[in-house]
């Protein structure tokens, strides 16, 4: 059933009468949402309530909220409610459809990003190379460049055992 079945279906005063509560002839009620109510002033109409002490309102499923604690989803169910399937084409699905985009989308920024990271690695291999080829052997500019291509490599993946 829908929520709009089930308020048809109920009325305010058969809900409030299955939590043991008998609305006077006025069709007030001592309020279950705060203390202190001395006389009734919680009025149940055909549909919906309204506290005149505390301000609560709502309808059927506010009612039960309120006196379960319970989430809308809950005592929709508990008052009879039935999900039904979604239709093709429902909000969920073009949500996930969406979702799906953008997770490819992502994946495309990342691969370019990292098919730039190893042109400007393979750069520095280069000049590395050059600089380590260029230097005397043990010199401080020889192990500074020997050290950096090592590394500039195994960030590329050559050292990893990956190829490209």
């Amino acid at each position: 059933m829908t929520k709009e079945e089930l308020k048809q279906r109920y009325s305010m005063k058969e809900i409030v009468e299955q939590y043991g509560f008998r609305p006077n002839r006025a069709g007030f009620i001592r309020c279950p949402f705060h203390t202190g109510d001395r006389d009734a002033s919680l009025k149940i109409y055909e549909k919906d309530f309204h506290c005149f002490g505390c301000g609560a309102n709502g309808d059927i499923f506010d009612f039960v909220q309120g006196m379960d604690g319970v989430s809308f989803r809950e005592a929709f169910l508990s008052l009879g409610g039935t999900y039904r399937q979604e239709k093709p084409g429902s909000f969920s699905q073009r949500m996930a459809r969406y979702r799906r985009e953008k997770a490819k989308e992502q994946r495309k920024k990342e691969q370019h990003r990292e098919e730039e990271q190893k042109r400007f690695n393979l750069l520095l291999i280069g000049i590395y190379r050059k600089n380590f080829q260029t230097a005397e052997p043990f010199s401080d500019a020889w192990c500074d460049s020997y050290n950096a291509m090592q590394y500039q490599l195994y960030m590329h993946g050559a050292l990893n055992g990956i190829s490209y």
